[in-house]
Order: C-alpha cells, then structure tokens, then sequence
C-alpha cells in the first residue's frame, strides 16, 4: 500500500505536474553547471577537443563519475524511482546508424565546439549566434527521422 505522501499516490494530474517540475528543475540545474564549467563557450570545448585546456576533461570526468555511482547506487538504496513504479534498463544496440550517428555528431561537435546541451545554455546567456548549431543539430534530427521512415 502506498502512502498518502508518495507520489504515485497522487491524482495522475499532479504526478504529472511535480514530473515536469522535477525536470525542468534538473535541466536548470545542468544548465547552470554547463555555464559555470564553461562548455557553453565554443572556443573553451574546441580547446578541449584540441588538447590545450584540460578542465573541460575533469568536468565530464565528474559527471560520468556522478552517473556512474547514480546509476549504480540508486536501485540498490531505493525501492523503486520517485517518478515511476520501478526502475528500466536501456539496452543500446551497436550498429551501422548508431556509428554514422556517433561520427557524424562528432564531426559537428569538432567543427563548431556545440553540442546540444551547451548550445541550448548558451542561448540562455544570450549567445544568440549558437543558433546556427541548434538549426544544424535540427535539421541532422530530421534527417534521421526520415532515414528511419524509408
């Protein structure tokens, strides 16, 4: 039986509600650390990519460090999520489009120091020429939606 305080308990509206919360609450949250590390600044990852400037490697070493023991640790100290009845594995599956996928996002990533994350924090701060990769990683999205279709 469910408390009255979980909540699962909760008509599906609020759940829903205190979901969305949640998530808009982690995503400030990277935002704010994707800024606070730099990464938001192309110039900063392409010296990352370049190998001339190491503190971009300590911060995605902390975050896969902080994953991995999250992803670890989490079904072993909890009986089951705080949003979700229990907890999902993801298989990945290797193939011939992950690895097109892999390189090409690599490709974009070397040219212009944008990922997906940084660029959505930098327009945040208003770096509004980072508007181009978003329109670039767009349209990459697109076209393997329709790859997927045919």
């Amino acid at each position: 039986m469910m408390s009255p305080t979980s909540p699962l308990a909760a008509p599906p509206a609020a759940h829903g509600l205190a979901r969305a919360g949640v998530t808009l609450l982690a995503g400030a949250l990277f935002g704010f650390g994707l800024s606070l590390s730099t990464m938001i600044q192309p110039q900063v990852v392409l010296g990352f990519l370049r190998f001339s400037d190491w503190g971009l490697m300590l911060v995605m070493g902390g975050a896969v460090l902080v994953t991995l023991l999250a992803y670890q640790l989490a079904p072993r100290l909890m009986k089951r999520p705080v949003f979700d009845a229990h907890f999902h594995a993801h298989a990945s599956a290797w193939n011939r489009e992950t690895a097109w996928g892999a390189a090409l996002f690599g490709v974009g990533w070397g040219l212009c120091g944008v990922c997906p994350g940084p660029a959505i924090a930098g327009l945040g701060v208003g770096n509004m020429d980072l508007l181009w990769a978003l329109a670039g990683i767009a349209a990459g999205a697109l076209a393997q939606g329709w790859s997927r279709q045919h």
